[in-house]
């Protein structure tokens, strides 16, 4: 049996889709799997919170190893993360990341992940002449080792906000 769906109907579930995703309403936007490792994966270095052993830990797992000697859950959080490019200067890659009180600025290739990382997480850009912006607040990735160690999709799960 083939079920027929009208045109309007999936442009209207597509638009819904992509509000969702691009942090629409007040729930929190949330993105599991390989795209929430992959966005912990670059910020858990910039992280002043985590210990050197849960840096490693999601470096590891970020570099496909799933087999790790690291066993407790960890928790990447970020409080606002601005990243900026430029069409206009083409060498210029920017992030902000804040962690409560404490600014990390990075610039070239380091930038250049978290904004890419962003996209595939749906983060909406935004542009003003010439620049283009990626941002969300209150990004808190939980990445289980031993659910990862399954193999089954499961282990990484991330929720953020859209930045003020």
């Amino acid at each position: 049996m083939k079920i027929a769906m009208p045109a309007c109907a999936v442009l209207v579930l597509g638009a819904a889709h992509v509000a969702a995703a691009n942090g629409a309403g007040t729930a929190p936007s949330k993105i599991s799997g390989s795209t929430a490792l992959a966005l912990a994966g670059v910020i858990a270095p910039l992280s002043p919170i985590l210990s050197g052993a849960e840096k490693k830990a999601v470096a590891m797992l970020f570099a496909a190893n799933a087999d790790i000697p690291y066993k407790k859950p960890i928790v990447v959080t970020a409080d606002r993360i601005v990243c900026r490019t430029s069409n206009v200067d083409i060498t210029l890659r920017n992030c902000e990341v804040t962690f409560g009180k404490k600014v990390k600025n990075v610039n070239g290739s380091t930038a250049n992940e978290i904004f890419a990382t962003e996209a595939l997480a749906g983060i909406p850009p935004d542009g003003a002449a010439g620049s283009n912006f990626e941002s969300l607040s209150k990004l808190s990735c939980t990445i289980d080792p031993n659910a990862i160690r399954q193999k089954d999709g499961s282990g990484a799960d991330c929720t953020f906000q859209p930045a003020n």
